[in-house]
């Protein structure tokens, strides 16, 4: 018998295991886990401050649903839907030297890939080395459960990516090479709503604004 739960009377037993119940169901991820081939830590969501989790917002933009807009300086993320709507997500992003802005479109969309080192990283790094020929997906794999490959407008391709991470206590910072970092949980609920050929529009970063 559990100690402490006997001594209540029924009724603030039945309430104490709603409250208790209502409570975990929060905390679960909104990824299926029976639907992934790893586990993804309940405690990943916990990392980000609540207020910044994902959820739905108001949001005013003249681009149409379905278009994913990035605002670097606030660090979100936003999958827009009808209504002036948007579902927002909390991100990682470049550092100051790695900022960027535009247009660019996904033109793959991966499940837990598999991630090749740069030269530079391995230059910088001998510890990269052992992965030259590309670490296979995981949760120590840097790009996470998703990866969202871009091009810009341009049709060139600067190995930039919305992806995943095994850190999730850098979301919300500017640490990345340029890429989006999300949560695993939500790198896969935004998979799950787009499509190859959503447009991604990089808002310009205006400090102070």
């Amino acid at each position: 018998m559990t100690a402490g739960l006997d001594i209540l009377p029924p009724m603030m037993l039945s309430r104490r295991s709603f409250l208790l119940s209502s409570l975990a169901a929060l905390a679960v991820p909104r990824v299926a886990a029976a639907a992934e081939p790893f586990h993804i830590p309940v405690y990943e969501e916990h990392k980000v401050e609540f207020k910044y989790r994902q959820q739905e917002v108001k949001f005013k933009t003249t681009e149409p649903p379905g278009t994913i807009v990035v605002d670097m300086r606030k660090r979100f993320l936003y999958f827009v839907k009808p209504g002036g709507k948007a579902i927002r997500y909390v991100i990682g992003v470049g550092s100051s030297a790695t900022r960027w802005s535009g247009n660019a479109t996904i033109t793959r969309m991966a499940k837990w890939p598999k991630w090749t080192p740069t030269e530079e990283m391995m230059a910088k790094h001998t510890t990269y080395d052992q992965w030259k020929d590309g670490m296979p997906g995981g949760l120590d794999n840097p790009m996470g459960a998703r990866a969202l490959y871009l091009i810009n407008e341009g049709g060139i391709d600067n190995k930039y990516r919305v992806h995943g991470t095994p850190a999730p206590y850098t979301i919300g910072k500017a640490t990345t090479s340029g890429c989006f970092r999300m949560l695993n949980s939500a790198v896969i609920d935004l998979a799950n709503r787009v499509k190859v050929g959503t447009r991604v529009v990089v808002l310009p970063y205006k400090k102070g604004l």
